[in-house]
């Protein structure tokens, strides 16, 4: 009668879908070739696209703070910062809280994380983890795994797949359905491609958004932030640019150039002999002009930063054929995402953190033969805020009232709830911090966004994206508009309310994370130095 039992209750638990999370760090849907950008045209992701075309795409998912950690948080937690506890890098996880791993792993799930963990505290609820330790590094990385920490030789996308796939193979009970988190340090800034793909992009000349040489009019934040590519990135750890013709040596690196030493001889020969091809063509490129100098750099960042995905796409391919050769794809929960969206030269801009559109808006490709339909595109409203739920539903687990999302899986059906979300609350918190973005909050609907940013500064800003789909054109004092204004500020509030956002007042001078401030470039760090006026000079 015990072993009946037994089997019986394997049985059941082999009926509940596996599910294979896999997370990429900084991944801009425009460089995703499903969603049709030219950038991702330019630079095909066919086995990200793979995920879509026998699945689900989503074309409006979002999150509630874009911010490396914070997102991982509201992912494991399925709630928003304020609730779940780290509004900003730097803050600690606490791990005592529910967390969706840890209830599948009670219900009878195995649960496994491998690669960028970034929360500082370590992880709980996982029966196996194997993570990078902090950002992580791309070369021959540390990893802690189960609170054994080692270097390993090698390149971080492919080891965090093989790892992920050992444990697959070799080390789980095959009688229990298991959750699979694979999270990519890539490709996160300072977009270190494989060696075999360094040149692969250098023929490649991409687009240059119409708001690369953006003059922020009308816009007091943004004309403070510190993440333009032209002036703000390092031209030694992020463009890896040599002091001159011929030379292995970086230019500026605020932290040394310690990512060279992670190589081992024979990588670091192969990298500065690559590296060194492609910086003497800059200077026999003679460029004098500030504004051709910053179209340069946009290249370099771009060519260097699609090379580093081309590894997180082959190592999709990798998850996917062994899915379907172990033959466990029928019954897997495939996800695809980001952990934000990330700017690839719009408003002139890297890095994320706004709640405007390409840092809000997130990838969400989701494959599950048994319940959708290959090739379906969804406009609706979702979220980080939702995965825990999700995966929750489908393990037959309850979802605790805590939780603060809903669970995907009428919209995988084709089916839209009565009261699904048709607006987003957005929280950015992590300032003074990297790239001097402002403390911020508000709303995005299909049509508009608010924002008011708080802290040392006191200003609203609405966008019309009808008419702006950029959000160039801050119509906050636009009397036209007042009554959709209002509307608004009466929704975002009501939405505060249903998050258990406290009142403004509690929190508007709260002290946040570490209180850091990033490196400042030196005035004259290239021969030919950008100013401000030569990047605008026609």
């Amino acid at each position: 009668c015990s072993n009946a039992r037994k089997e019986a209750k394997n049985k059941s638990e082999n009926t509940r879908p596996n599910i294979v999370f896999i997370l990429s760090d900084d991944h801009a849907y425009q460089a995703i070739s499903a969603y049709g950008y030219p950038v991702g045209k330019l630079a095909p992701t066919p086995n990200i696209d793979r995920i879509a075309k026998e699945g689900i795409r989503f074309d409006d998912a979002f999150v509630t703070n874009s911010l490396c950690g914070p997102s991982r948080a509201t992912i494991l937690t399925g709630k928003y910062s304020h609730l779940n506890g780290f509004k900003a890098n730097g803050d600690v996880f606490n791990g005592r809280q529910t967390i969706f791993p840890k209830l599948l792993q009670k219900s009878g799930y195995q649960t496994a994380i491998v690669g960028k963990w970034h929360l500082v505290s370590l992880p709980t609820g996982f029966d196996y983890y194997d993570i990078l330790i902090g950002q992580g590094n791309y070369y021959n990385p540390d990893f802690i795994e189960n609170g054994d920490t080692s270097l390993r030789t090698g390149y971080a996308t492919d080891l965090i797949t093989q790892y992920a796939l050992t444990w697959l193979d070799k080390d789980r009970d095959k009688n229990k359905p298991f959750c699979l988190m694979i999270h990519n340090k890539a490709p996160h800034r300072n977009w270190l491609p494989n060696l075999k793909n360094i040149n692969k992009y250098d023929s490649v000349d991409f687009p240059v958004p119409k708001t690369f040489f953006d003059d922020y009019h009308g816009r007091l934040a943004a004309s403070q932030q510190q993440m333009n590519i032209y002036r703000d990135m390092y031209e030694g750890s992020d463009l890896k640019m040599s002091v001159g013709k011929g030379s292995d040596s970086l230019l500026y690196c605020p932290h040394g150039q310690n990512f060279l030493r992670r190589f081992t001889p024979e990588q670091a020969k192969v990298w500065k002999a690559k590296y060194r091809v492609r910086n003497d063509r800059f200077y026999d490129l003679h460029l004098h002009n500030g504004r051709d100098i910053a179209l340069w750099k946009y290249q370099r960042y771009l060519r260097d930063y699609l090379s580093t995905i081309a590894s997180v796409d082959e190592n999709v391919g990798k998850v996917l054929t062994y899915l379907d050769d172990h033959h466990l794809t029928k019954n897997t929960i495939v996800v695809y995402t980001s952990d934000q969206g990330f700017y690839l030269g719009e408003h002139g801009w890297f890095d994320k953190r706004w709640i405007y559109q390409q840092s809000l808006r997130t990838p969400l490709l989701v494959r599950y033969p048994k319940e959708i339909k290959p090739g379906r595109v969804s406009d609706k409203f979702v979220s980080n805020l939702d995965f825990a739920e999700t995966f929750l539903d489908y393990a037959g687990v309850n979802i605790p009232d805590e939780m603060q999302g809903k669970s995907l899986r009428p919209i995988f059906e084709g089916k839209t709830p009565k009261d699904w979300r048709t607006a987003m609350y957005y929280h950015y918190y992590e300032y003074p911090g990297w790239h001097m973005v402002k403390r911020h909050y508000g709303i995005h609907t299909s049509r508009y966004t608010l924002v008011h940013f708080y802290n040392d500064i006191d200003a609203w800003e609405f966008y019309d994206l009808k008419t702006d789909p950029d959000e160039v054109n801050n119509l906050i004092g636009d009397v036209k508009y007042k009554p959709v204004i209002d509307s608004l500020k009466i929704q975002l509030n009501k939405l505060m309310k249903k998050y258990k956002e406290p009142p403004y007042e509690q929190w508007k001078n709260e002290k946040i994370g570490r209180g850091r401030r990033p490196f400042h470039m030196p005035p004259q760090h290239l021969k030919y130095p950008i100013t401000w006026s030569d990047a605008k000079a026609k």
